[in-house]
Order: structure tokens, then sequence, then C-alpha cells
């Protein structure tokens, strides 16, 4: 009996021919960013929330990808302040990556946050636009994209979600990154952007199809790993859906508010 042998594509993960697509984790981002004009990171609990609260505030925001003594070496030649762990945070440096601790700080006007995932999937986006998104800001980012051309088959985004680390660093999905992403191509499409792959219309109708989603994010494991934590002002900030107008860019290294 012959062999019968399907020849493919070595690039069938660019989900080809969508003007948006999704996908995870920062080897996610470094995959699909050469094929396309803009990247969406998503890291709900909470590092783009926590962007996005930043930059509504008017802070710049700098991120990087590790949490060691190189960061404060690089805020200092940022001349910036560093965000620090939650339970790190100390009334002389009181910016952390809580949202609701960046809420009660004094307004910094620069600030680094240290971030393994998002920061990571930001550089990974190589000379494509990186814009920040979460629950907070989804119909904005949407209407951003759209307006902006984004989201066609000419000028593709993608919309990665950043998901959580096991102990051994392989990437743990997480169900409110998934809703995050699905919320900003849900809006995405709305405004007549499109036409989604696959992989982010199941994105926009995981979002759609949630009845209760801030119920969602705050029973599911992140959620509850903050809330026993001590934490849950960041949980209830972290799923105000649409609270913001803000759509933070990276520019010049740092995020501030899209025009």
């Amino acid at each position: 009996m012959p062999v019968i042998v399907i020849a493919m594509d070595d690039d069938w993960y660019l989900q080809a021919g969508s003007g948006a697509r999704f996908d995870w984790g920062p080897t996610g981002a470094e995959r699909l960013s050469p094929a396309v004009a803009c990247l969406v990171v998503i890291d709900v609990l909470s590092f783009t929330t926590s962007v996005t609260v930043a930059v509504e505030s008017g802070t710049r925001v700098f991120p990087y990808a590790w949490r060691d003594a190189s960061a404060a070496a690089f805020a200092d030649r940022m001349d910036a302040r560093l965000a620090v762990g939650r339970r790190m945070a100390t009334p002389a440096s009181p910016w952390s990556l809580s949202p609701a601790a960046l809420k009660d700080a004094p307004f910094a006007p620069r600030l680094v946050l240290p971030s393994p995932n998002g920061s990571s999937i930001s550089a990974a986006a190589g000379g494509s636009t990186v814009v920040v998104g979460c629950l907070r800001n989804a119909t904005a980012v949407g209407r951003w994209l759209a307006r902006n051309g984004y989201g066609t088959p000419a000028r593709p985004v993608a919309v990665i979600a950043s998901g959580e680390r096991w102990p051994d660093g392989s990437l743990r999905p997480a169900r409110e990154d998934l809703l995050g992403a699905g919320a900003v191509l849900s809006a995405l499409r709305k405004h007549r952007g499109g036409p989604l792959s696959p992989e982010a219309a199941t994105a926009a109708a995981c979002f759609e199809t949630t009845p209760d989603v801030i119920a969602t994010v705050t029973a599911g494991a992140s959620g509850q790993e903050l809330v026993s934590g001590g934490f849950p002002e960041d949980v209830r900030i972290s799923t105000q859906l649409d609270a913001s107008d803000t759509v933070p860019v990276l520019t010049n290294g740092a995020f501030t508010a899209a025009g």
C-alpha cells in the first residue's frame, strides 16, 4: 500500500490569513511576532492590570524581565522608582506589582515594573507595536486597535495570554488571561477587526459565554492564590471590566498612554 505524504509548511503556527491571532506565553509571542504588526500582552493578575493602573495616573512604566538585583540597577539608569514584590513593599518603597498598592502609592513619574512573563512577552515583540490589555481596558484596546488599522490580514495583531508558571518553569495556562484576551478580541471584532483565527475566535467565545467574569476569575487558581494571600483588592481591581479607557503602548522602552 503506498504511503501518502502530506506536505505542510513549517509556519503552520502563524495562523496566517487571520487579522487577529491568539497564543500563549513568551514562546507564543516569539513565534507570532515576526508575522504581525501589533502584539497585545495580557496578564490580568497582575502585570498588565498594574501597568494600566499606573499609566492611568500618568506614570511611564518600564517593563523589566528579571526580579533580581539587576532590576534596581536598571531603575537607577532609567531614573525611575522600582516596583517590588507585593510582600516587599514598605512605606519608603510602596510601589509593587499590586494594582491596589499602585493606586494608593504616591505618584511616580517613572516606574520600573519587573515581571518575568509580561516583560518577556513585551521584549519578544521585535519591531511590532506592543500594547497592554486586561479586563479593565479591553474595550478601549479593541477600539484602539481597529481605529489604528490593526487586526486585519494586512496589519494582523497577536493577542498573547501570559499565563502563569509552574515551579519547574513550564507554562500554566490561566483562565483570567484567557478571559482577558477573549475580551480584547471580542471588542476588536465588534469594531470590525478580523477575521479572527480559530484560536482567537475560541478565546473570544470563552469570554462572551462566561456568565460572570468576576466570579470566574475570583474562584480560579490565580484569584484564590491572591485572596488567600491577603490581596483580595488586587482581584477586585483586576476584574473591573472596562473601568478604564487607557491604552498603554510601549514607546521608547516605556508604556505610556496612547494618544
